[in-house]
């Protein structure tokens, strides 16, 4: 994927999708890590209830902890509205 992003001279991208927690962290981290500009759409993201431990951590505090953390070193993380208002 590199090398087509690399041949089209493609330097940003955008990620949605799911989940959170798995696909979307893992392509916005090697993605940031090989020096791509990364936006994540927050709201156009999903990802589930996660268990460990006899613990039960919700669907909402899942996501957010993951995109707290994109946010915080490897993402622009914004609202689609925010995208969109930003990219007409």
């Amino acid at each position: 994927l590199q090398a087509i992003l690399d041949q089209h001279g493609i330097e940003q991208l955008v990620v949605v999708g799911s989940m959170s927690h798995m696909c979307v962290d893992g392509v916005v981290r090697a993605a940031a890590d090989l020096g791509y500009g990364v936006t994540v759409i927050h709201d156009a993201c999903a990802t589930l209830d996660l268990e460990f431990n006899g613990v039960v951590v919700p669907a909402a505090q899942v996501h957010a902890a993951f995109m707290a953390a994109l946010g915080f070193a490897y993402a622009s993380v914004v609202s689609t509205e925010q995208f969109l208002a930003a990219n007409r």
